[in-house]
């Protein structure tokens, strides 16, 4: 089998297994953290809040410039398929304009975000490697397809907009309207996902890299029960309303 076709046949792989990657890297994270550097005993508790801050900051960053992909973009073309590749159009417009895969640039965000609370400089940097590595057998699937698909509108567009880091100059405005109903329905999941890893990575920092107890952090780290309650609330509401009615729904979505 020729490198290219390996490529391609490894990138289909890990397109359907593509939500797991964070899952993949929790242990290889909870190792790495019994060498966590301790923000609060070098620096004092205002640096570690920020430091905290910050890589929340990193990861909701990564959520908006998903939310602002799929708020704009029409029905079955963006979105969680893991089984197929599906495109009815291609997208060349809003962040496609200036980047062609701007989810993965936005997952790319949330995941950097995650590791650096971690606070282990090399877990950090593996996880760089480690992500460009499998998503680039993604994206060369995923692009085989859309050239397939789309040939000559495809290698246009494909062309003049870098792959991963975004071109400000190429904008050009969204087609559709952006719609907070699309964004609800198809994003809660991953919104939830950060509420659940942060704060699963901040209780690992109390058992493991400070070697605390359980019955302290929730003395002492009333936000992270108060981020999760909030943040669990808003999910089961939102896949209830998603699973029960149509209000999520939007033609052509």
């Amino acid at each position: 089998m020729l490198p290219r076709d390996r490529l391609h046949v490894d990138g289909a792989f890990l397109f359907r297994w593509r939500s797991f990657l964070p899952i993949v890297a929790v242990p290889v994270a909870l190792l790495a953290m019994t060498q966590s550097a301790d923000l609060e005993a070098r620096f004092g508790e205002s640096a570690e809040q920020i430091w905290t801050i910050g890589c929340l900051a990193v990861s909701f960053l990564g959520l908006a410039v998903r939310v602002l992909t799929v708020g704009f973009v029409p029905g079955r073309t963006s979105g969680r398929n893991t089984r197929e590749q599906r495109a009815d159009r291609l997208n060349t417009t809003g962040l496609y304009s200036v980047v062609r895969n701007p989810l993965y640039v936005g997952n790319f965000l949330m995941f950097m975000g995650y590791m650096l609370a971690t606070k282990v400089w090399w877990l950090v940097l593996l996880a760089a490697i480690v992500y460009w590595l499998y998503y680039r057998c993604i994206i060369a699937t995923e692009e085989a397809f859309l050239r397939r698909q789309f040939g000559a509108e495809f290698e246009s567009w494909a062309q003049h907009t870098p792959a991963i880091v975004p071109n400000p100059t190429r904008w050009r405005g969204p087609d559709l309207p952006f719609s907070w109903r699309t964004v609800l329905r198809r994003e809660y999941v991953t919104a939830y996902s950060i509420v659940a890893i942060m704060t699963g990575i901040a209780l690992a920092d109390e058992l493991i890299s400070e070697r605390g107890s359980l019955s302290v952090w929730v003395d002492e780290e009333s936000f992270w029960l108060w981020f999760f309650a909030i943040g669990t609330a808003l999910f089961l509401v939102l896949r209830a309303v998603k699973k029960r009615t149509d209000w999520l729904s939007v033609a052509g979505r």
